[in-house]
């Protein structure tokens, strides 16, 4: 998740570090990018990505400062690594630069990304660099710099007039055509939240775009996702067990999403001020969730039922991208009251709170965020377990 907003957004969890000084992160792999003499390209076999249109590209392999000028602004963190401002030297048009030291599971972000960047609400990939920066290895993603800032900074910030049932239903739209593109790719994001929509630029009729593909999975016909990567209050509730879950989990983001744009709070809250907690846990479980007054008082039946049908615990009864998109509040959101809503006062007075919950759920998420990709189990010829070994002994032994 990045960001070229320029002050200090609402700190939503997983929020932009807009102009922190790159000392104050940890910068090993950007110093490297920064500094183009300590590049090691000679040599180097490029790699292959299939891209937009289903056509291969491959990463460039000579420096990347022969073409990019690269800032010390770090703009944000994605889930896999750090964004910095850059621009190009010969038209000097201002870019995103991503910094993932190569592996498997960056080469699987890139690619996935990439396949889809040439639509509408994605963020596009401009250029892939893979450079060799002190003895590592590292993909260099050049995107689309989203000057427009997050989706709920943009309503927060807003001061001529509230917003609107239309407007949160012209948004939908557009998030859902996104998640709707990448699901005829059998690709899920599994990381949907409002601080992965960005705005291309400050203008009213900027477009909105989805981005961090850092959680992104390709999925085949019958194949469960087996990977529990998520934020909590965006997470269905089979993630939060052992059962397996497909692309249905985006549908639930996209219900909580739909939520907090109509009422500025998210729908399943933590008794104790924790992100994530037993008694939330069991809310999301169960789908407890209700559309209090006064902030729903006026909100249409309609965006309750859809919203309902989002949010259904069961994933096989839940809606898919197709239904919701067809759904008369989404196919037809021109049609949609323009009823005010209550979203931009409750997110401002939410920006005193969410500091306190973000630290608790920047711990949570570490916990969380387990990638089973990670995990290897051990060959039983190089296990030390004392029971096995035993076995070993005896059947030596009676050999």
């Amino acid at each position: 998740m990045y960001t070229a907003k320029e002050h200090q957004p609402l700190p939503h969890p997983g929020t932009s570090m807009l102009g922190k000084p790159l000392s104050d992160v940890d910068n090993d792999l950007v110093d490297g990018a920064i500094d183009s003499s300590a590049a090691e390209v000679e040599g180097m076999e490029s790699v292959g990505f299939r891209t937009y249109g289903e056509t291969i590209a491959y990463a460039k392999t000579h420096p990347i400062s022969d073409e990019y000028v690269i800032s010390k602004t770090v703009l944000g963190l994605g889930i896999n690594g750090k964004v910095v401002q850059c621009h190009h030297k010969k038209t000097g048009e201002l870019y995103a630069l991503k910094v993932l030291q190569d592996s498997v599971k960056a080469r699987r972000e890139v690619e996935l990304h990439w396949r889809v960047s040439g639509f509408k609400h994605i963020v596009s990939i401009i250029d892939v660099f893979l450079n060799t920066y002190a003895g590592k290895k590292c993909l260099l993603v050049i995107m689309e710099c989203m000057q427009g800032g997050e989706l709920f900074q943009r309503i927060q910030d807003r001061q001529t007039h509230p917003f609107t049932e239309r407007e949160a239903a012209q948004i939908m739209q557009e998030i859902c055509s996104a998640v709707r593109y990448l699901h005829s790719k059998d690709i899920a994001h599994r990381d949907l939240k409002p601080e992965n929509l960005l705005y291309t630029d400050p203008a009213e009729n900027a477009i909105l775009k989805l981005t961090d593909f850092g959680f992104a999975k390709e999925v085949m016909i019958h194949d469960k996702l087996e990977t529990p990567c998520y934020t909590p209050y965006y997470v269905a509730p089979e993630v939060l067990g052992p059962e397996k879950y497909d692309k249905s989990c985006d549908l639930w983001s996209i219900g909580v999403i739909m939520y907090i744009l109509l009422c500025g709070f998210p729908p399943f809250f933590s008794n104790h001020g924790q992100p994530i907690s037993p008694g939330m846990k069991k809310r999301i479980r169960t789908g407890q969730f209700d559309f209090p007054n006064p902030e729903w008082s006026n909100v249409s039946s309609d965006a309750k039922d859809l919203i309902r049908g989002m949010l259904c615990v069961d994933p096989t009864k839940r809606l898919d991208i197709h239904e919701v998109m067809s759904n008369k509040w989404i196919a037809r959101y021109t049609e949609v009251p323009e009823t005010p809503l209550y979203t931009g006062k409750m997110l401002k007075e939410a920006e005193e709170t969410w500091p306190e919950v973000q630290e608790e759920m920047t711990r949570s998420l570490a916990t969380m965020r387990v990638d089973y990709d990670q995990v290897q189990i051990k060959a039983l010829k190089n296990s030390n377990n004392p029971l096995l070994d035993k076995r070993r002994k005896k059947g030596v032994d009676n050999n």
